[in-house]
């Protein structure tokens, strides 16, 4: 299969599209609790993503001999080299991390939560449903990246307009995730990767996409209009996100890597709030 060179191509296919939207997204939360996150936290967020989606990654194309998108070859043909790379960026986190937190109890606690994602992730491959694999990527997510803010926010700023929140971060990235499995349905298939497009009607999962898209729109218009002034640039931007994802999603005429480059783009968002 001819790959074809683009720049967005390799950074989707090293995910670094994700990994810059992880790190927009820990600035929401870092503004939204009033958090004081250092450089290194942002580092050790984007070594961690990396890792994470790296590690699926590889373990995709060798658990197929099928590999039929452009960003599984691409992973098939550098295996060595992005193995490599993986045990130099799991090295450096683990490294920084004890450099910077300490064998404290933010690190237990994220150690903890770390053994916890891999697990989960273990039990929904071998048994979990379709859309389970979708909706605990999403949760495990925005978890990760509203971890540090949570923990180094002061208890007076964790109130109940938080929750909302990291709940509406939760089903965009849920959102996203339906919609990226409808556009590579086709593809998982072939390879024989279970998800929620194969395991659900076509018909019931753009039902649930539109529905999930609706609700999102609405609830955040809803937290701009009677939430403090405090709260609406935070419930703007995943408003911002969500007409994104519907509106792209539903367009006709555009490829589906058009639709995937600019759902994935919303997530970098978050990042004008440093502007704000």
């Amino acid at each position: 299969m001819a790959l074809q060179k683009s720049p967005y191509q390799y950074i989707s296919w090293l995910s670094i599209d994700v990994v810059i939207g992880a790190m927009a997204g820990m600035v929401f939360f870092e503004e939204l609790l009033h958090s004081n996150l250092q450089w290194p936290a942002y580092v050790l967020l984007a070594l961690a993503v990396w890792s994470i989606y790296t590690l699926d990654h590889l373990q995709d194309v060798h658990s197929t001999d099928l590999p039929s998108s452009p960003r599984r070859v691409y992973h098939l043909a550098h295996w060595r080299l992005l193995s490599l790379i993986l045990a130099i960026s799991v090295s450096l986190g683990l490294t920084g991390a004890f450099w910077w937190f300490g064998w404290g109890k933010e690190l237990q606690l994220t150690l903890a939560l770390a053994v916890m994602i891999l697990g989960s992730k273990f039990l929904i491959r071998k048994a979990g449903p379709g859309w389970m694999k979708e909706f605990s990527i999403a949760v495990f997510y925005v978890v990760g990246i509203a971890w540090l803010p949570i923990l180094r926010a002061d208890g007076i700023d964790l109130v109940w307009q938080d929750l909302i929140f990291i709940l509406i971060y939760m089903c965009l990235a849920f959102l996203n995730l339906l919609m990226l499995s409808f556009i590579d349905k086709d593809e998982d298939q072939n390879a024989g990767f279970f998800s929620a497009a194969w395991s659900l009607p076509p018909i019931l999962l753009i039902q649930w996409i539109r529905k999930l898209a609706f609700a999102l729109i609405f609830i955040s218009m809803a937290g701009f209009v009677l939430l403090s002034s405090f709260y609406r640039p935070f419930a703007c931007i995943l408003l911002l996100m969500s007409l994104v994802h519907y509106l792209t999603f539903f367009q006709a005429g555009l490829s589906l890597e058009q639709k995937r480059m600019r759902m994935e783009a919303s997530f970098i968002l978050p990042g004008l709030l440093l502007f704000l």
